[in-house]
C-alpha cells in the first residue's frame, strides 16, 4: 500500500489501574521525558485485567492533569466510551483539555464494550448495533458543537476512531477520523485498508490521509516492521500498574529511532 509519507510514532498507554495516582503521575513524566509521542488512557470505571474490584481511575479527569503535567507530548483516550457522556459534552470537555495543553489533545473515542461498565454505572448497555448507530450520531453532534464553541479548539482536533468492524465502523472511521486504530496484523490490516478505501470512495474522501494505528502487544519487531510496510504508522504499547515496566517502552522507542 502506498501511503502519504508520516513519521512513525510511539503511543504509550498508561492504564489507569493497579496503581495510585502519584505512580501514574510519575510515570507520564518519565514517558514525556523518554521521548514518547503519544500518551494515553483508557475509559473504563474497572480494571481489565488483574483484580477486577482493584485500583482504577477515571479517564476525562486524569486526562485534564496530564494537559497541566505535560509540555510536548499529544495525548488522549484509547479510546473514550461514547455511551457514558452526552456528545455535546464531549466536544467541550475536548475543546476545554485542547486549550489547558495548548493544542496537543486527541479526541480518541470508540463505540464501547465493556459491559460492567455500563451495569454498574447505569447506562443501558444496547447492542453492538446501537452503540455504533449513538457514535455516528455523536459524531455528527461534536464536530458541529467544535464550530459553535467560543474560544474555539485551538486546532483542528485529530479525532482517533478505535475498532475494526468492516460495514460500520470503517464507515464512521472514513467519514470522521485523523487516525484509525485497531488490533490487526499485517494482513488483516492490509484488507481493512482495502475495505477503509472504498468506504471512503462512498463518502467522498481520501481515506490515504488518515494516520494508522495499531497494538504492538506481543508483537516482535518483524511483525511491526510488516504492519509498517502495510500502512501503519503509529504503533501503541500498553503498560500497567502496579509497576508500569518501561524497559518495553525503551525498546520501541529504538526500533520507532530507526524507522526515521
Amino acid at each position: 500500500m502506498t501511503t502519504p509519507s508520516r513519521t512513525v510514532r510511539l503511543g504509550v498507554q498508561v492504564q489507569p489501574q493497579h496503581a495510585l495516582y502519584p505512580k501514574i503521575r510519575e510515570t507520564v513524566a518519565a514517558l514525556e521525558d523518554l521521548g514518547v509521542d503519544i500518551l494515553f488512557n483508557w475509559d473504563h470505571f474497572y480494571p481489565l485485567s488483574g483484580d477486577p474490584d482493584g485500583l482504577h481511575y477515571e479517564s476525562w479527569t486524569e486526562l485534564a492533569a496530564w494537559a497541566e503535567q505535560t509540555s510536548r507530548v499529544e495525548f488522549g483516550c484509547l479510546v473514550n466510551c461514547n455511551s457514558y457522556r452526552n456528545a455535546d459534552l464531549q466536544a467541550d470537555m475536548a475543546r476545554t483539555i485542547d486549550h489547558i495543553s495548548g493544542g496537543r489533545f486527541i479526541f480518541g473515542t470508540g463505540a464501547g464494550w465493556f459491559e460492567k461498565d455500563y451495569d454498574e454505572y447505569g447506562y443501558e448497555f444496547g447492542t453492538p448495533g446501537s452503540r455504533i448507530a449513538a457514535l455516528g450520531e455523536s459524531l455528527e453532534r461534536i464536530e458541529q458543537r467544535w464550530t459553535k464553541l467560543n474560544p474555539a479548539p485551538l486546532r483542528d482536533i485529530p479525532v482517533m476512531i478505535g475498532g475494526g468492524g468492516e460495514k460500520k465502523t470503517l464507515r464512521l472511521v472514513a467519514k470522521h477520523a485523523d487516525i484509525w486504530h485497531s488490533f490487526s496484523d499485517a494482513e488483516t490490516l492490509t484488507r481493512k485498508l482495502g475495505i477503509l478505501k472504498e468506504h471512503g470512495e462512498a463518502v467522498g474522501r481520501d481515506t490515504s490521509v488518515i494516520e494508522v494505528s495499531t497494538e504492538l502487544r506481543n508483537r516482535s519487531e518483524q511483525e511491526a516492521d510488516e504492519m509498517l510496510a502495510a500502512g501503519a504508522t503509529l504503533f501503541t504499547l500498553g503498560i500497567t500498574g502496579p509497576d508500569y515496566d518501561l524497559e518495553p517502552v525503551k525498546k520501541w522507542l529504538a526500533w520507532r529511532d530507526k524507522q526515521r
